[in-house]
């Protein structure tokens, strides 16, 4: 136990199954878990939608939720509720010298304008002087301002206050990966004393979908849990919207506010294998030995997103450790992309300081846990590439 150790004061949750931690731990802990999942929008293709959600609760300006994008105001609204949950919310003096490091992708495209663009590509074929006419006439341009990946931290900084440092970083699961793993060596070296951390995805849009498609790695077809994607068509990727975000202190500054501490981060290791060599297992193995798990039983919240080969090396590595009792929780949320590895965290978080395991979500490819976990691993295996784990321990 040290000053500086990394704990967690504060977690703020949205996914399909809804939005806070009650809402998730409950449905997650059911004894018949459901996942809410659309395949009528998309098909071939599945997604976990977003709940209803009213954004005023976190976003009370309406000029402020206009000028957002979807997954602005959902990683706004995640961001606000880890704010409330740590006691943080209002406070304006903290929240002024409160760091903030978001994983954030580009924005959304205009869908009507690329349809628009593509049908009159049917008709003429002077395709150059048609784009210019489109981009002259039909975008807005303030869409350009709001396709900028660090809008989200401005818009967290806008409408919160969280006005320390900020830092964005883009690059899929690696963006959340690199964001906790920041966060956490900022806070363990003294040059932070309080975070906000984390990352949201919107998915219910066509281009997000085609961004994953293009390379053939979403599944098709009839939903399925994640372990049991290996042998379906497509290639095993069913995508969700939702947002996580964080509130890491220094164990010094959350005890001196006298703050509820949920749970202790540990060793964060990443890593970039070059899977096209082969080297995806070896890199897996490595990372889990920087993180070095306790002796004993140890939950591991995974952030397997489907993708064929990323997880048919990651169920390998984590069925070959017979302490570690696996759930994928994309089974129920769907693959959040940038918000992945804070999600993964917070699931960790949530169990051990509620003294009890998720039952399992896929009951043929994960084993039981009994009693209370003291110790989580949390992963998260980039669909294409970056590869993540953290251990999330019971605070001492």
């Amino acid at each position: 136990m040290a000053p500086r150790d990394v704990v967690i004061t504060g977690i703020g949750l949205v996914s399909s199954l809804g939005e806070g931690n009650d809402a998730h731990w409950e449905k997650l802990t059911a004894e018949t878990p459901e996942s809410t999942v659309d395949s009528e929008r998309f098909p071939p293709y599945s997604v976990h939608p977003l709940p209803e959600i009213d954004w005023s609760l976190q976003i009370p300006k309406r000029g402020d939720q206009r000028q957002m994008e979807t997954w602005q105001r959902l990683g706004t609204y995640a961001a606000g509720l880890a704010l409330d949950d740590a006691g943080l919310k209002g406070d304006e003096a903290l929240c002024s010298t409160m760091d903030l490091v978001v994983a954030a992708g580009g924005g959304e495209r205009d869908g009507n304008v690329d349809m628009a663009i593509l049908e009159a590509s049917t008709q003429r074929k002077d395709f150059d002087v048609l784009l210019n006419e489109k981009l002259t006439t039909e975008l807005r341009p303030t869409l350009f301002l709001a396709q900028l990946s660090n809008l989200l931290a401005g818009n967290i900084s806008i409408v919160h206050k969280v006005t320390g440092s900020s830092r964005t970083f883009m690059g899929e699961e690696g963006a959340g990966v690199s964001a906790v793993e920041t966060a956490a060596a900022r806070i363990r070296s003294g040059q932070s004393t309080h975070m906000l951390v984390g990352g949201a995805f919107q998915t219910d849009h066509p281009d997000m979908l085609l961004t994953y498609e293009l390379n053939g790695y979403l599944l098709r077809g009839p939903w399925q849990p994640v372990w049991q994607r290996q042998k379906s068509e497509g290639g095993g990727v069913v995508t969700g919207s939702g947002g996580a975000f964080l509130v890491l202190e220094s164990r010094e500054h959350a005890e001196q506010r006298g703050r509820k501490i949920y749970a202790s981060i540990g060793p964060v290791a990443s890593g970039r294998a070059r899977r096209s060599r082969g080297e995806l297992p070896s890199a897996l193995s490595g990372l889990l030995e920087k993180v070095a798990p306790p002796a004993g039983p140890v939950l591991a919240i995974s952030g397997a997103s489907g993708a064929h080969a990323a997880t048919e090396a990651e169920k390998k590595l984590l069925d070959a450790n017979a302490a570690l009792a696996t759930r994928a929780f994309s089974s129920r949320t769907g693959h959040l992309k940038e918000a992945q590895f804070p999600f993964a965290i917070a699931l960790a978080a949530l169990a051990i300081d509620r003294g009890a395991a998720y039952p399992a979500f896929d009951a043929g490819n994960e084993k039981p846990f009994t009693g209370k976990p003291q110790a989580a691993l949390a992963t998260a295996v980039g669909y294409h590439q970056f590869e993540g784990m953290a251990l999330v321990t019971a605070p001492a």
